[in-house]
């Protein structure tokens, strides 16, 4: 760590954290003193001061947690996330969410119960966030990890057993399509309806936002629309991540599934035991760790896909994401 950013943070570390590639995920940034909290005003005017070294941090190590740290409520967590004068992204996926204050919103409503698979946010957007930004203000008394995975060892992976498949969907292009309600359900943990997903209810002016982002449209009897997205890229490199190819789709999300599906983009379909071990291969890239109250993580959306394990209640995490 530079020798002037230790008055301010010191390196710690938590359970769960991995070494990938000669570098620590998450890294644990606390207070310099044990046992003595930072108050929020202090902290944000370090990250102001220090913007440019702490970007480059979440780029190298992919995902930084600030730990220990008197992070309170919304806004607290919104002061840190404007510190950095990021702009803003809004999001657009079929996660139930609510504003709380400014820039902050929930994390997925869905019942705590489901697990929320892993990826990277808004990927089948045509902007998605290049970071997102978590805040526990309630950790749950069990289960409900944030893990995460380094995006670019199951791509690794991937072309080590199975080449030819996944050049071959890198050469084809991904289709996915996904259906949406009209309304809200917050039974499910995919249940955001279009008219909340696109900030309408003029049937015409939903189709002119999604086809922006990159959607077609179908319209379906009972209200719902099915959104189709792609051509689609499989893996993407991006600059100064050291030329890693990254898995930057949801095959695994949205593969046979109920109300979504994944294909190569002229229709071929991709093998399900490829798809199952693909699964595999991310579950045992993933990274935990055990939330604490006024954790703040950061992370690479570029780098790392994420998702949630199931959990008992209580639990409240907050989310910004930013471009």
């Amino acid at each position: 760590m530079e020798f002037g950013c230790q008055e301010y943070f010191k390196v710690g570390k938590c359970e769960g954290e991995k070494l990938v590639d000669g570098e620590t995920m998450p890294l644990v940034l606390q207070p310099p003193e044990p046992n003595n909290k930072s108050d929020i005003d202090s902290l944000v005017l370090a990250l102001k001061t220090n913007k440019d070294w702490f970007e480059q941090l979440i780029i190298k190590n992919s995902a930084v947690l600030l730990r220990g740290f008197d992070v309170k409520n919304a806004q607290d967590f919104n002061e840190i996330v404007e510190a950095f004068g990021w702009d803003d992204i809004r999001y657009v996926g079929p996660a139930p969410r609510t504003h709380v204050y400014k820039r902050v919103w929930t994390a997925n409503e869905g019942p705590l119960s489901e697990f929320i698979y892993y990826h990277h946010e808004m990927v089948l957007i045509k902007e998605y966030p290049k970071k997102v930004i978590l805040f526990c203000e309630v950790p749950p008394p069990e289960g409900g990890q944030t893990p995460f995975v380094p995006s670019f060892k199951v791509t690794e992976q991937m072309l080590q057993e199975f080449p030819q498949v996944v050049e071959e969907m890198e050469a084809k292009g991904l289709k996915y399509s996904f259906t949406a309600v009209s309304n809200n359900d917050t039974s499910s943990m995919r249940g955001r309806g279009w008219e909340d997903a696109f900030g309408t209810s003029d049937r015409v002016e939903a189709e002119r936002r999604a086809n922006a982002l990159g959607m077609e449209m179908e319209w379906l009897p009972n209200g719902g629309v099915k959104t189709i997205l792609g051509p689609k890229a499989l893996t993407k490199v991006f600059d100064g991540r050291k030329g890693r190819r990254m898995w930057f789709n949801t095959i695994v999300g949205m593969h046979g599934k109920e109300i979504s599906s994944a294909l190569m983009a002229d229709g071929t379909e991709i093998p399900e035991n490829v798809v199952k071990r693909c699964e595999e291969i991310i579950e045992e890239e993933s990274i935990q760790f055990k939330w604490e109250k006024g954790d703040v993580l950061f992370l690479d959306n570029l780098a790392t896909l994420h998702g949630r394990r199931p959990s008992l209640s209580p639990r409240r995490v907050l989310v910004a994401t930013c471009k």
